[in-house]
């Protein structure tokens, strides 16, 4: 939660400026700064900056992630980035473990992230499920969850209930 009290007063202000900058110099013709922006540049980089802080907007509002524990494994939807769900089958999964981690230091962030611990899918917070994959694809893979121990649990039931390992 505490990234929105970063993210969203650039986001606005950087619109708001642009918004000004535009009004100021293209509709009023008082040039903005001591070296202002060429008219075409603003008209053009002016649009394109609001859409993109807009666009960072939308993403961080409607940023999901949807965890699937099915027969055959987990599966992941990381929504809008992902079409359809990613899996990981009972096979490449070695263990698992409900944890704690630091996104910043760990991954550098949320979002889809790759870092010291591996490839991270994570929303907020600092709690998921650590798989240790191993086969074909092998590595460490986090997905991040509010409630990791329910998942770390209906992971283990599954699994067992699929004759898994």
């Amino acid at each position: 939660m505490w990234i929105w009290l970063l993210i969203l007063p650039l986001c606005v202000g950087g619109i708001g400026f642009f918004a000004w900058a535009m009004v100021e110099q293209i509709v009023k013709s008082r040039p903005v700064g001591n070296q202002p922006m060429p008219d075409l540049m603003l008209m053009i980089f002016g649009p394109l900056f609001i859409l993109l802080m807009v666009g960072l907007l939308w993403l961080m509002w409607v940023a999901r992630l949807v965890t699937e524990v099915r027969d055959d494994g987990i599966y992941i939807r990381f929504y809008p980035l992902h079409r359809g769900f990613h899996g990981f089958l009972w096979e490449e999964i070695g263990s698992f473990e409900a944890c704690t981690y630091r996104p910043i230091l760990e991954y550098g962030g949320w979002g889809i992230r790759l870092g010291s611990g591996g490839k991270a899918y994570n929303v907020s917070g600092n709690r998921g499920l650590q798989l240790a994959l191993e086969g074909g694809r092998s590595g460490q893979v986090l997905i991040g969850s509010q409630r990791p121990e329910e998942l770390a649990a209906a992971v283990e039931a599954t699994r067992e209930n699929a004759g898994a390992r």
